[in-house]
């Protein structure tokens, strides 16, 4: 197989698809790209995105879910362009009340959240290639000094489409 690019989207079941998609437009300001009333889905898109949809939501209504941890997807994670903007997501999930943690993997910085059926997600900023230093192939889990990244790394984007 040839090796992909990256990915494209995620695909979560939920179990109200409006409650669902009330959190990511909120939370993550995505817009609804369709609605496909008869798999009673919606397909969702993040503003600077060149995707055609970012995530898709499946709503499977009152169908057991399985307790977590399970087998399968951990969590999803979405890349930031700037440290500021990790802040700034942090407090909108903090004030959605999904807010589940944060650390530092030495090249990239994560706050941790989950959407109202579990589901936890990531959102991440990757510090520039050229300071990853020791962390390149490392994979870290530490405290997060989130002001501190931030009076450090203001400004600096890398993850602009």
């Amino acid at each position: 197989m040839t090796s992909p690019v990256r990915l494209n989207h995620a695909v979560l079941f939920v179990a109200d698809l409006e409650v669902s998609v009330a959190f990511y437009t909120e939370v993550f300001e995505m817009s609804v790209v369709n609605r496909e009333p008869r798999a009673n889905a919606a397909f969702l898109r993040f503003e600077r995105s060149n995707n055609h949809h970012d995530l898709g939501l499946f709503a499977i209504g009152d169908a057991p879910r399985p307790p977590r941890p399970s087998i399968g997807l951990y969590h999803l994670a979405w890349q930031l362009d700037t440290i500021d903007e990790l802040a700034a997501a942090r407090q909108q999930i903090v004030n959605a009340g999904a807010y589940r943690g944060e650390s530092s993997h030495g090249a990239t910085k994560s706050v941790y959240g989950a959407d109202p059926d579990g589901n936890e997600f990531e959102l991440m900023w990757m510090l520039p290639r050229d300071h990853w230093g020791e962390y390149e192939h490392a994979a870290v889990v530490a405290r997060l000094d989130l002001d501190a990244e931030v009076a450090r790394w203001s400004g600096v984007r890398t993850a602009t489409v």
